[in-house]
């Protein structure tokens, strides 16, 4: 299975590398042929949040076939302006398995047209904006990540972490996802 998540300038650096930690742990205790990598725009470093540079393993011209997709949120803003990303976004998630969102990637996923008439969740600070820009939306607040079908949204940065290890219990087992966040040393909030 091929995980890529989506990074861009000014991604909040939790939000990628938070589900990365998650998924890699996982694979390495599993030891499956799980692939996890980073998905940019273009090839080069990319820098997040606070100056963390980070290099993409793969742009959108050469990256495998994805089956879960992640999203990632941090200062979105300029990337809903893109076309090119909105676009990418929009056709690889119609390929994949599953799609997630970090944060405000949901606003990235509603931009592409592919969370309306859905439930979703976003940051706290955010989830009015996201309901006012994208009214087809059902946001709600109090839940760590929301589910519905194939799409996941998560509330903000370290919620992720807790949504990327409800999808190992369901890609894997439950089981598996506690051994994951206890190898990690991570307190899973799941939700209740």
């Amino acid at each position: 299975m091929n995980i890529g998540i989506y990074i861009y300038d000014d991604a909040e650096v939790l939000d990628f590398s938070g589900p990365f930690e998650v998924f890699s742990t996982a694979k390495r205790l599993a030891d499956n042929n799980w692939q996890v990598f980073f998905v940019a725009e273009h090839a080069g470093p990319v820098i997040a949040r606070a100056g963390f540079s980070v290099n993409p393993h793969y742009s959108f011209v050469d990256h495998p076939a994805i089956d879960l997709l992640i999203v990632v949120g941090g200062v979105h803003t300029v990337e809903l302006e893109k076309p090119a990303v909105i676009n990418w976004i929009r056709e690889t998630a119609g390929a994949t398995a599953k799609v997630a969102s970090v944060c405000t990637g949901a606003f990235l996923l509603a931009k592409a047209g592919i969370l309306d008439g859905l439930t979703v969740t976003t940051h706290w600070e955010d989830q009015s904006d996201l309901a006012a820009m994208f009214p087809a939306l059902n946001v709600i607040a109090n839940k760590r990540w929301v589910s519905q079908g194939k799409l996941t949204t998560s509330g903000g940065i370290s919620a992720g972490i807790d949504m990327s290890l409800a999808l190992v219990a369901e890609l894997i087992s439950p089981a598996h996802a506690e051994l994951t966040a206890k190898q990690m040393e991570y307190q899973w909030h799941k939700n209740v």
